[in-house]
């Protein structure tokens, strides 16, 4: 029971169409960037980040998990993962280059791997080694036809594809836009062509300070939305404090919080509604729990963010009490040996041992960048 060798890789997987775009970012890749964990009797644990496709900042991250925590974990015991997480976490040269950055999400990439080896050698999927699964069903809501870069032709009619063809009944819309009557425009068109009981959550990626925010909410008031996703920049409680209390509209965030202590920080000053936790941000799925039972403490629902497109958090999310829905972005569900599943607008509950991160062979003939 001993970990034999590291191996950093590197992935780049085109989006939906030729890219798309939110207030912030305009993608045409994602990068899925890991390692596969050898042990010594010969089994393979996978594990990886969600980036936005930078070769460059990419090459970091694997460079890093291949020396700096490859030195600290190889001729350890691979089951012993919350130990192997204590060790490279508080290990003071990752701390000095990276607390949350760089050497934290090379620890998130190698946590998941770890994770995926104890559940495969438990012949189990995540979601059962955890303590099984709260519940069959767990419904799911499409962000991937929301993004700011459509039409808004293209908008109403993927939405419209994704409720009367896909079964979703919610769907999340990027807003963020230099002139907000753009934004309340292309929700009022929305919620008028879905009726009433569709969810519709919106998301501004940090785009807006707290009087565009405001302004945002009390003209969107009547549009019932299910929440107002990273509405300000990230690092901004007292900002988000305040917007919880006088928008209006149910703040959810955490795609940009890198730690539980992070987390914890906006739970106790009441800055969200619904936590997001994304284990391609944290530390993995040992500081994922972490934030999942602050949020379960506190009794806020918990909705995974999809850095890792879903894989990971399918099984967090079938697992945890606290999970509410889940989020569906399908753009790398094609590399899995078992690929995450929507069906009549619910998530498919995995069912093979490990954590949903085995990557098929092809997967990396198609897409693998070189480390150098």
């Amino acid at each position: 029971m001993t970990i034999a060798r590291i191996e950093p890789f590197i992935l780049h997987v085109p989006v939906t169409g030729s890219s798309i775009s939110d207030s912030t970012h305009t993608l045409s890749h994602w990068g899925v960037v890991g390692c596969r964990i050898h042990t010594r009797d010969g089994r393979v644990g996978t594990g990886f980040t969600g980036t936005h496709a930078d070769l460059s900042g990419d090459r970091l991250i694997a460079r890093c998990i291949g020396t700096s925590v490859a030195e600290l974990l190889v001729g350890e015991d691979e089951r012993d993962v919350t130990r192997l997480w204590q060790k490279v976490a508080r290990h003071p040269p990752l701390q000095w280059i990276g607390r949350a950055g760089i050497a934290h999400l090379a620890l998130g990439a190698v946590d998941v791997a770890l994770w995926d080896l104890k559940a495969k050698a438990a012949d189990l999927p995540l979601w059962r080694l955890l303590g099984g699964a709260t519940s069959e069903r767990l419904t799911a809501y499409n962000t991937d036809i929301g993004w700011l870069s459509l039409s808004d032709e293209e908008l109403l009619a993927g939405a419209r594809r994704a409720v009367e063809e896909e079964g979703f009944r919610g769907i999340k819309v990027k807003v963020g836009s230099a002139d907000i009557g753009r934004d309340i425009d292309r929700l009022a068109a929305l919620r008028r062509a879905l009726g009433d009981r569709v969810t519709i959550a919106t998301d501004a990626n940090g785009r807006w300070d707290l009087a565009t925010c405001l302004r945002f909410t009390r003209r969107a008031a009547g549009l019932d939305l299910l929440w107002f996703e990273e509405p300000l920049w990230y690092d901004d409680v007292e900002g988000h404090v305040r917007l919880a209390a006088e928008g209006g509209i149910p703040v959810a965030l955490g795609e940009q919080l890198y730690t539980a202590e992070a987390f914890s920080d906006f739970i106790r000053r009441g800055a969200m509604h619904y936590v997001q936790p994304d284990v391609a941000r944290l530390a993995g799925i040992t500081e994922y729990i972490r934030v999942a039972e602050a949020a379960h403490a506190a009794r806020l629902p918990v909705v995974a963010h999809a850095g890792d497109m879903g894989q990971v958090h399918a099984h967090l999310s079938f697992w945890h009490p606290a999970t509410s829905s889940f989020e569906y972005i399908p753009w790398i569900a094609a590399c899995f040996a078992e690929p995450v599943t929507v069906r009549d607008g619910d998530l498919v509950r995995p069912e093979l041992p490990g954590a949903g991160t085995s990557i098929l062979p092809e997967a990396f003939d198609r897409h693998a960048k070189t480390l150098d």
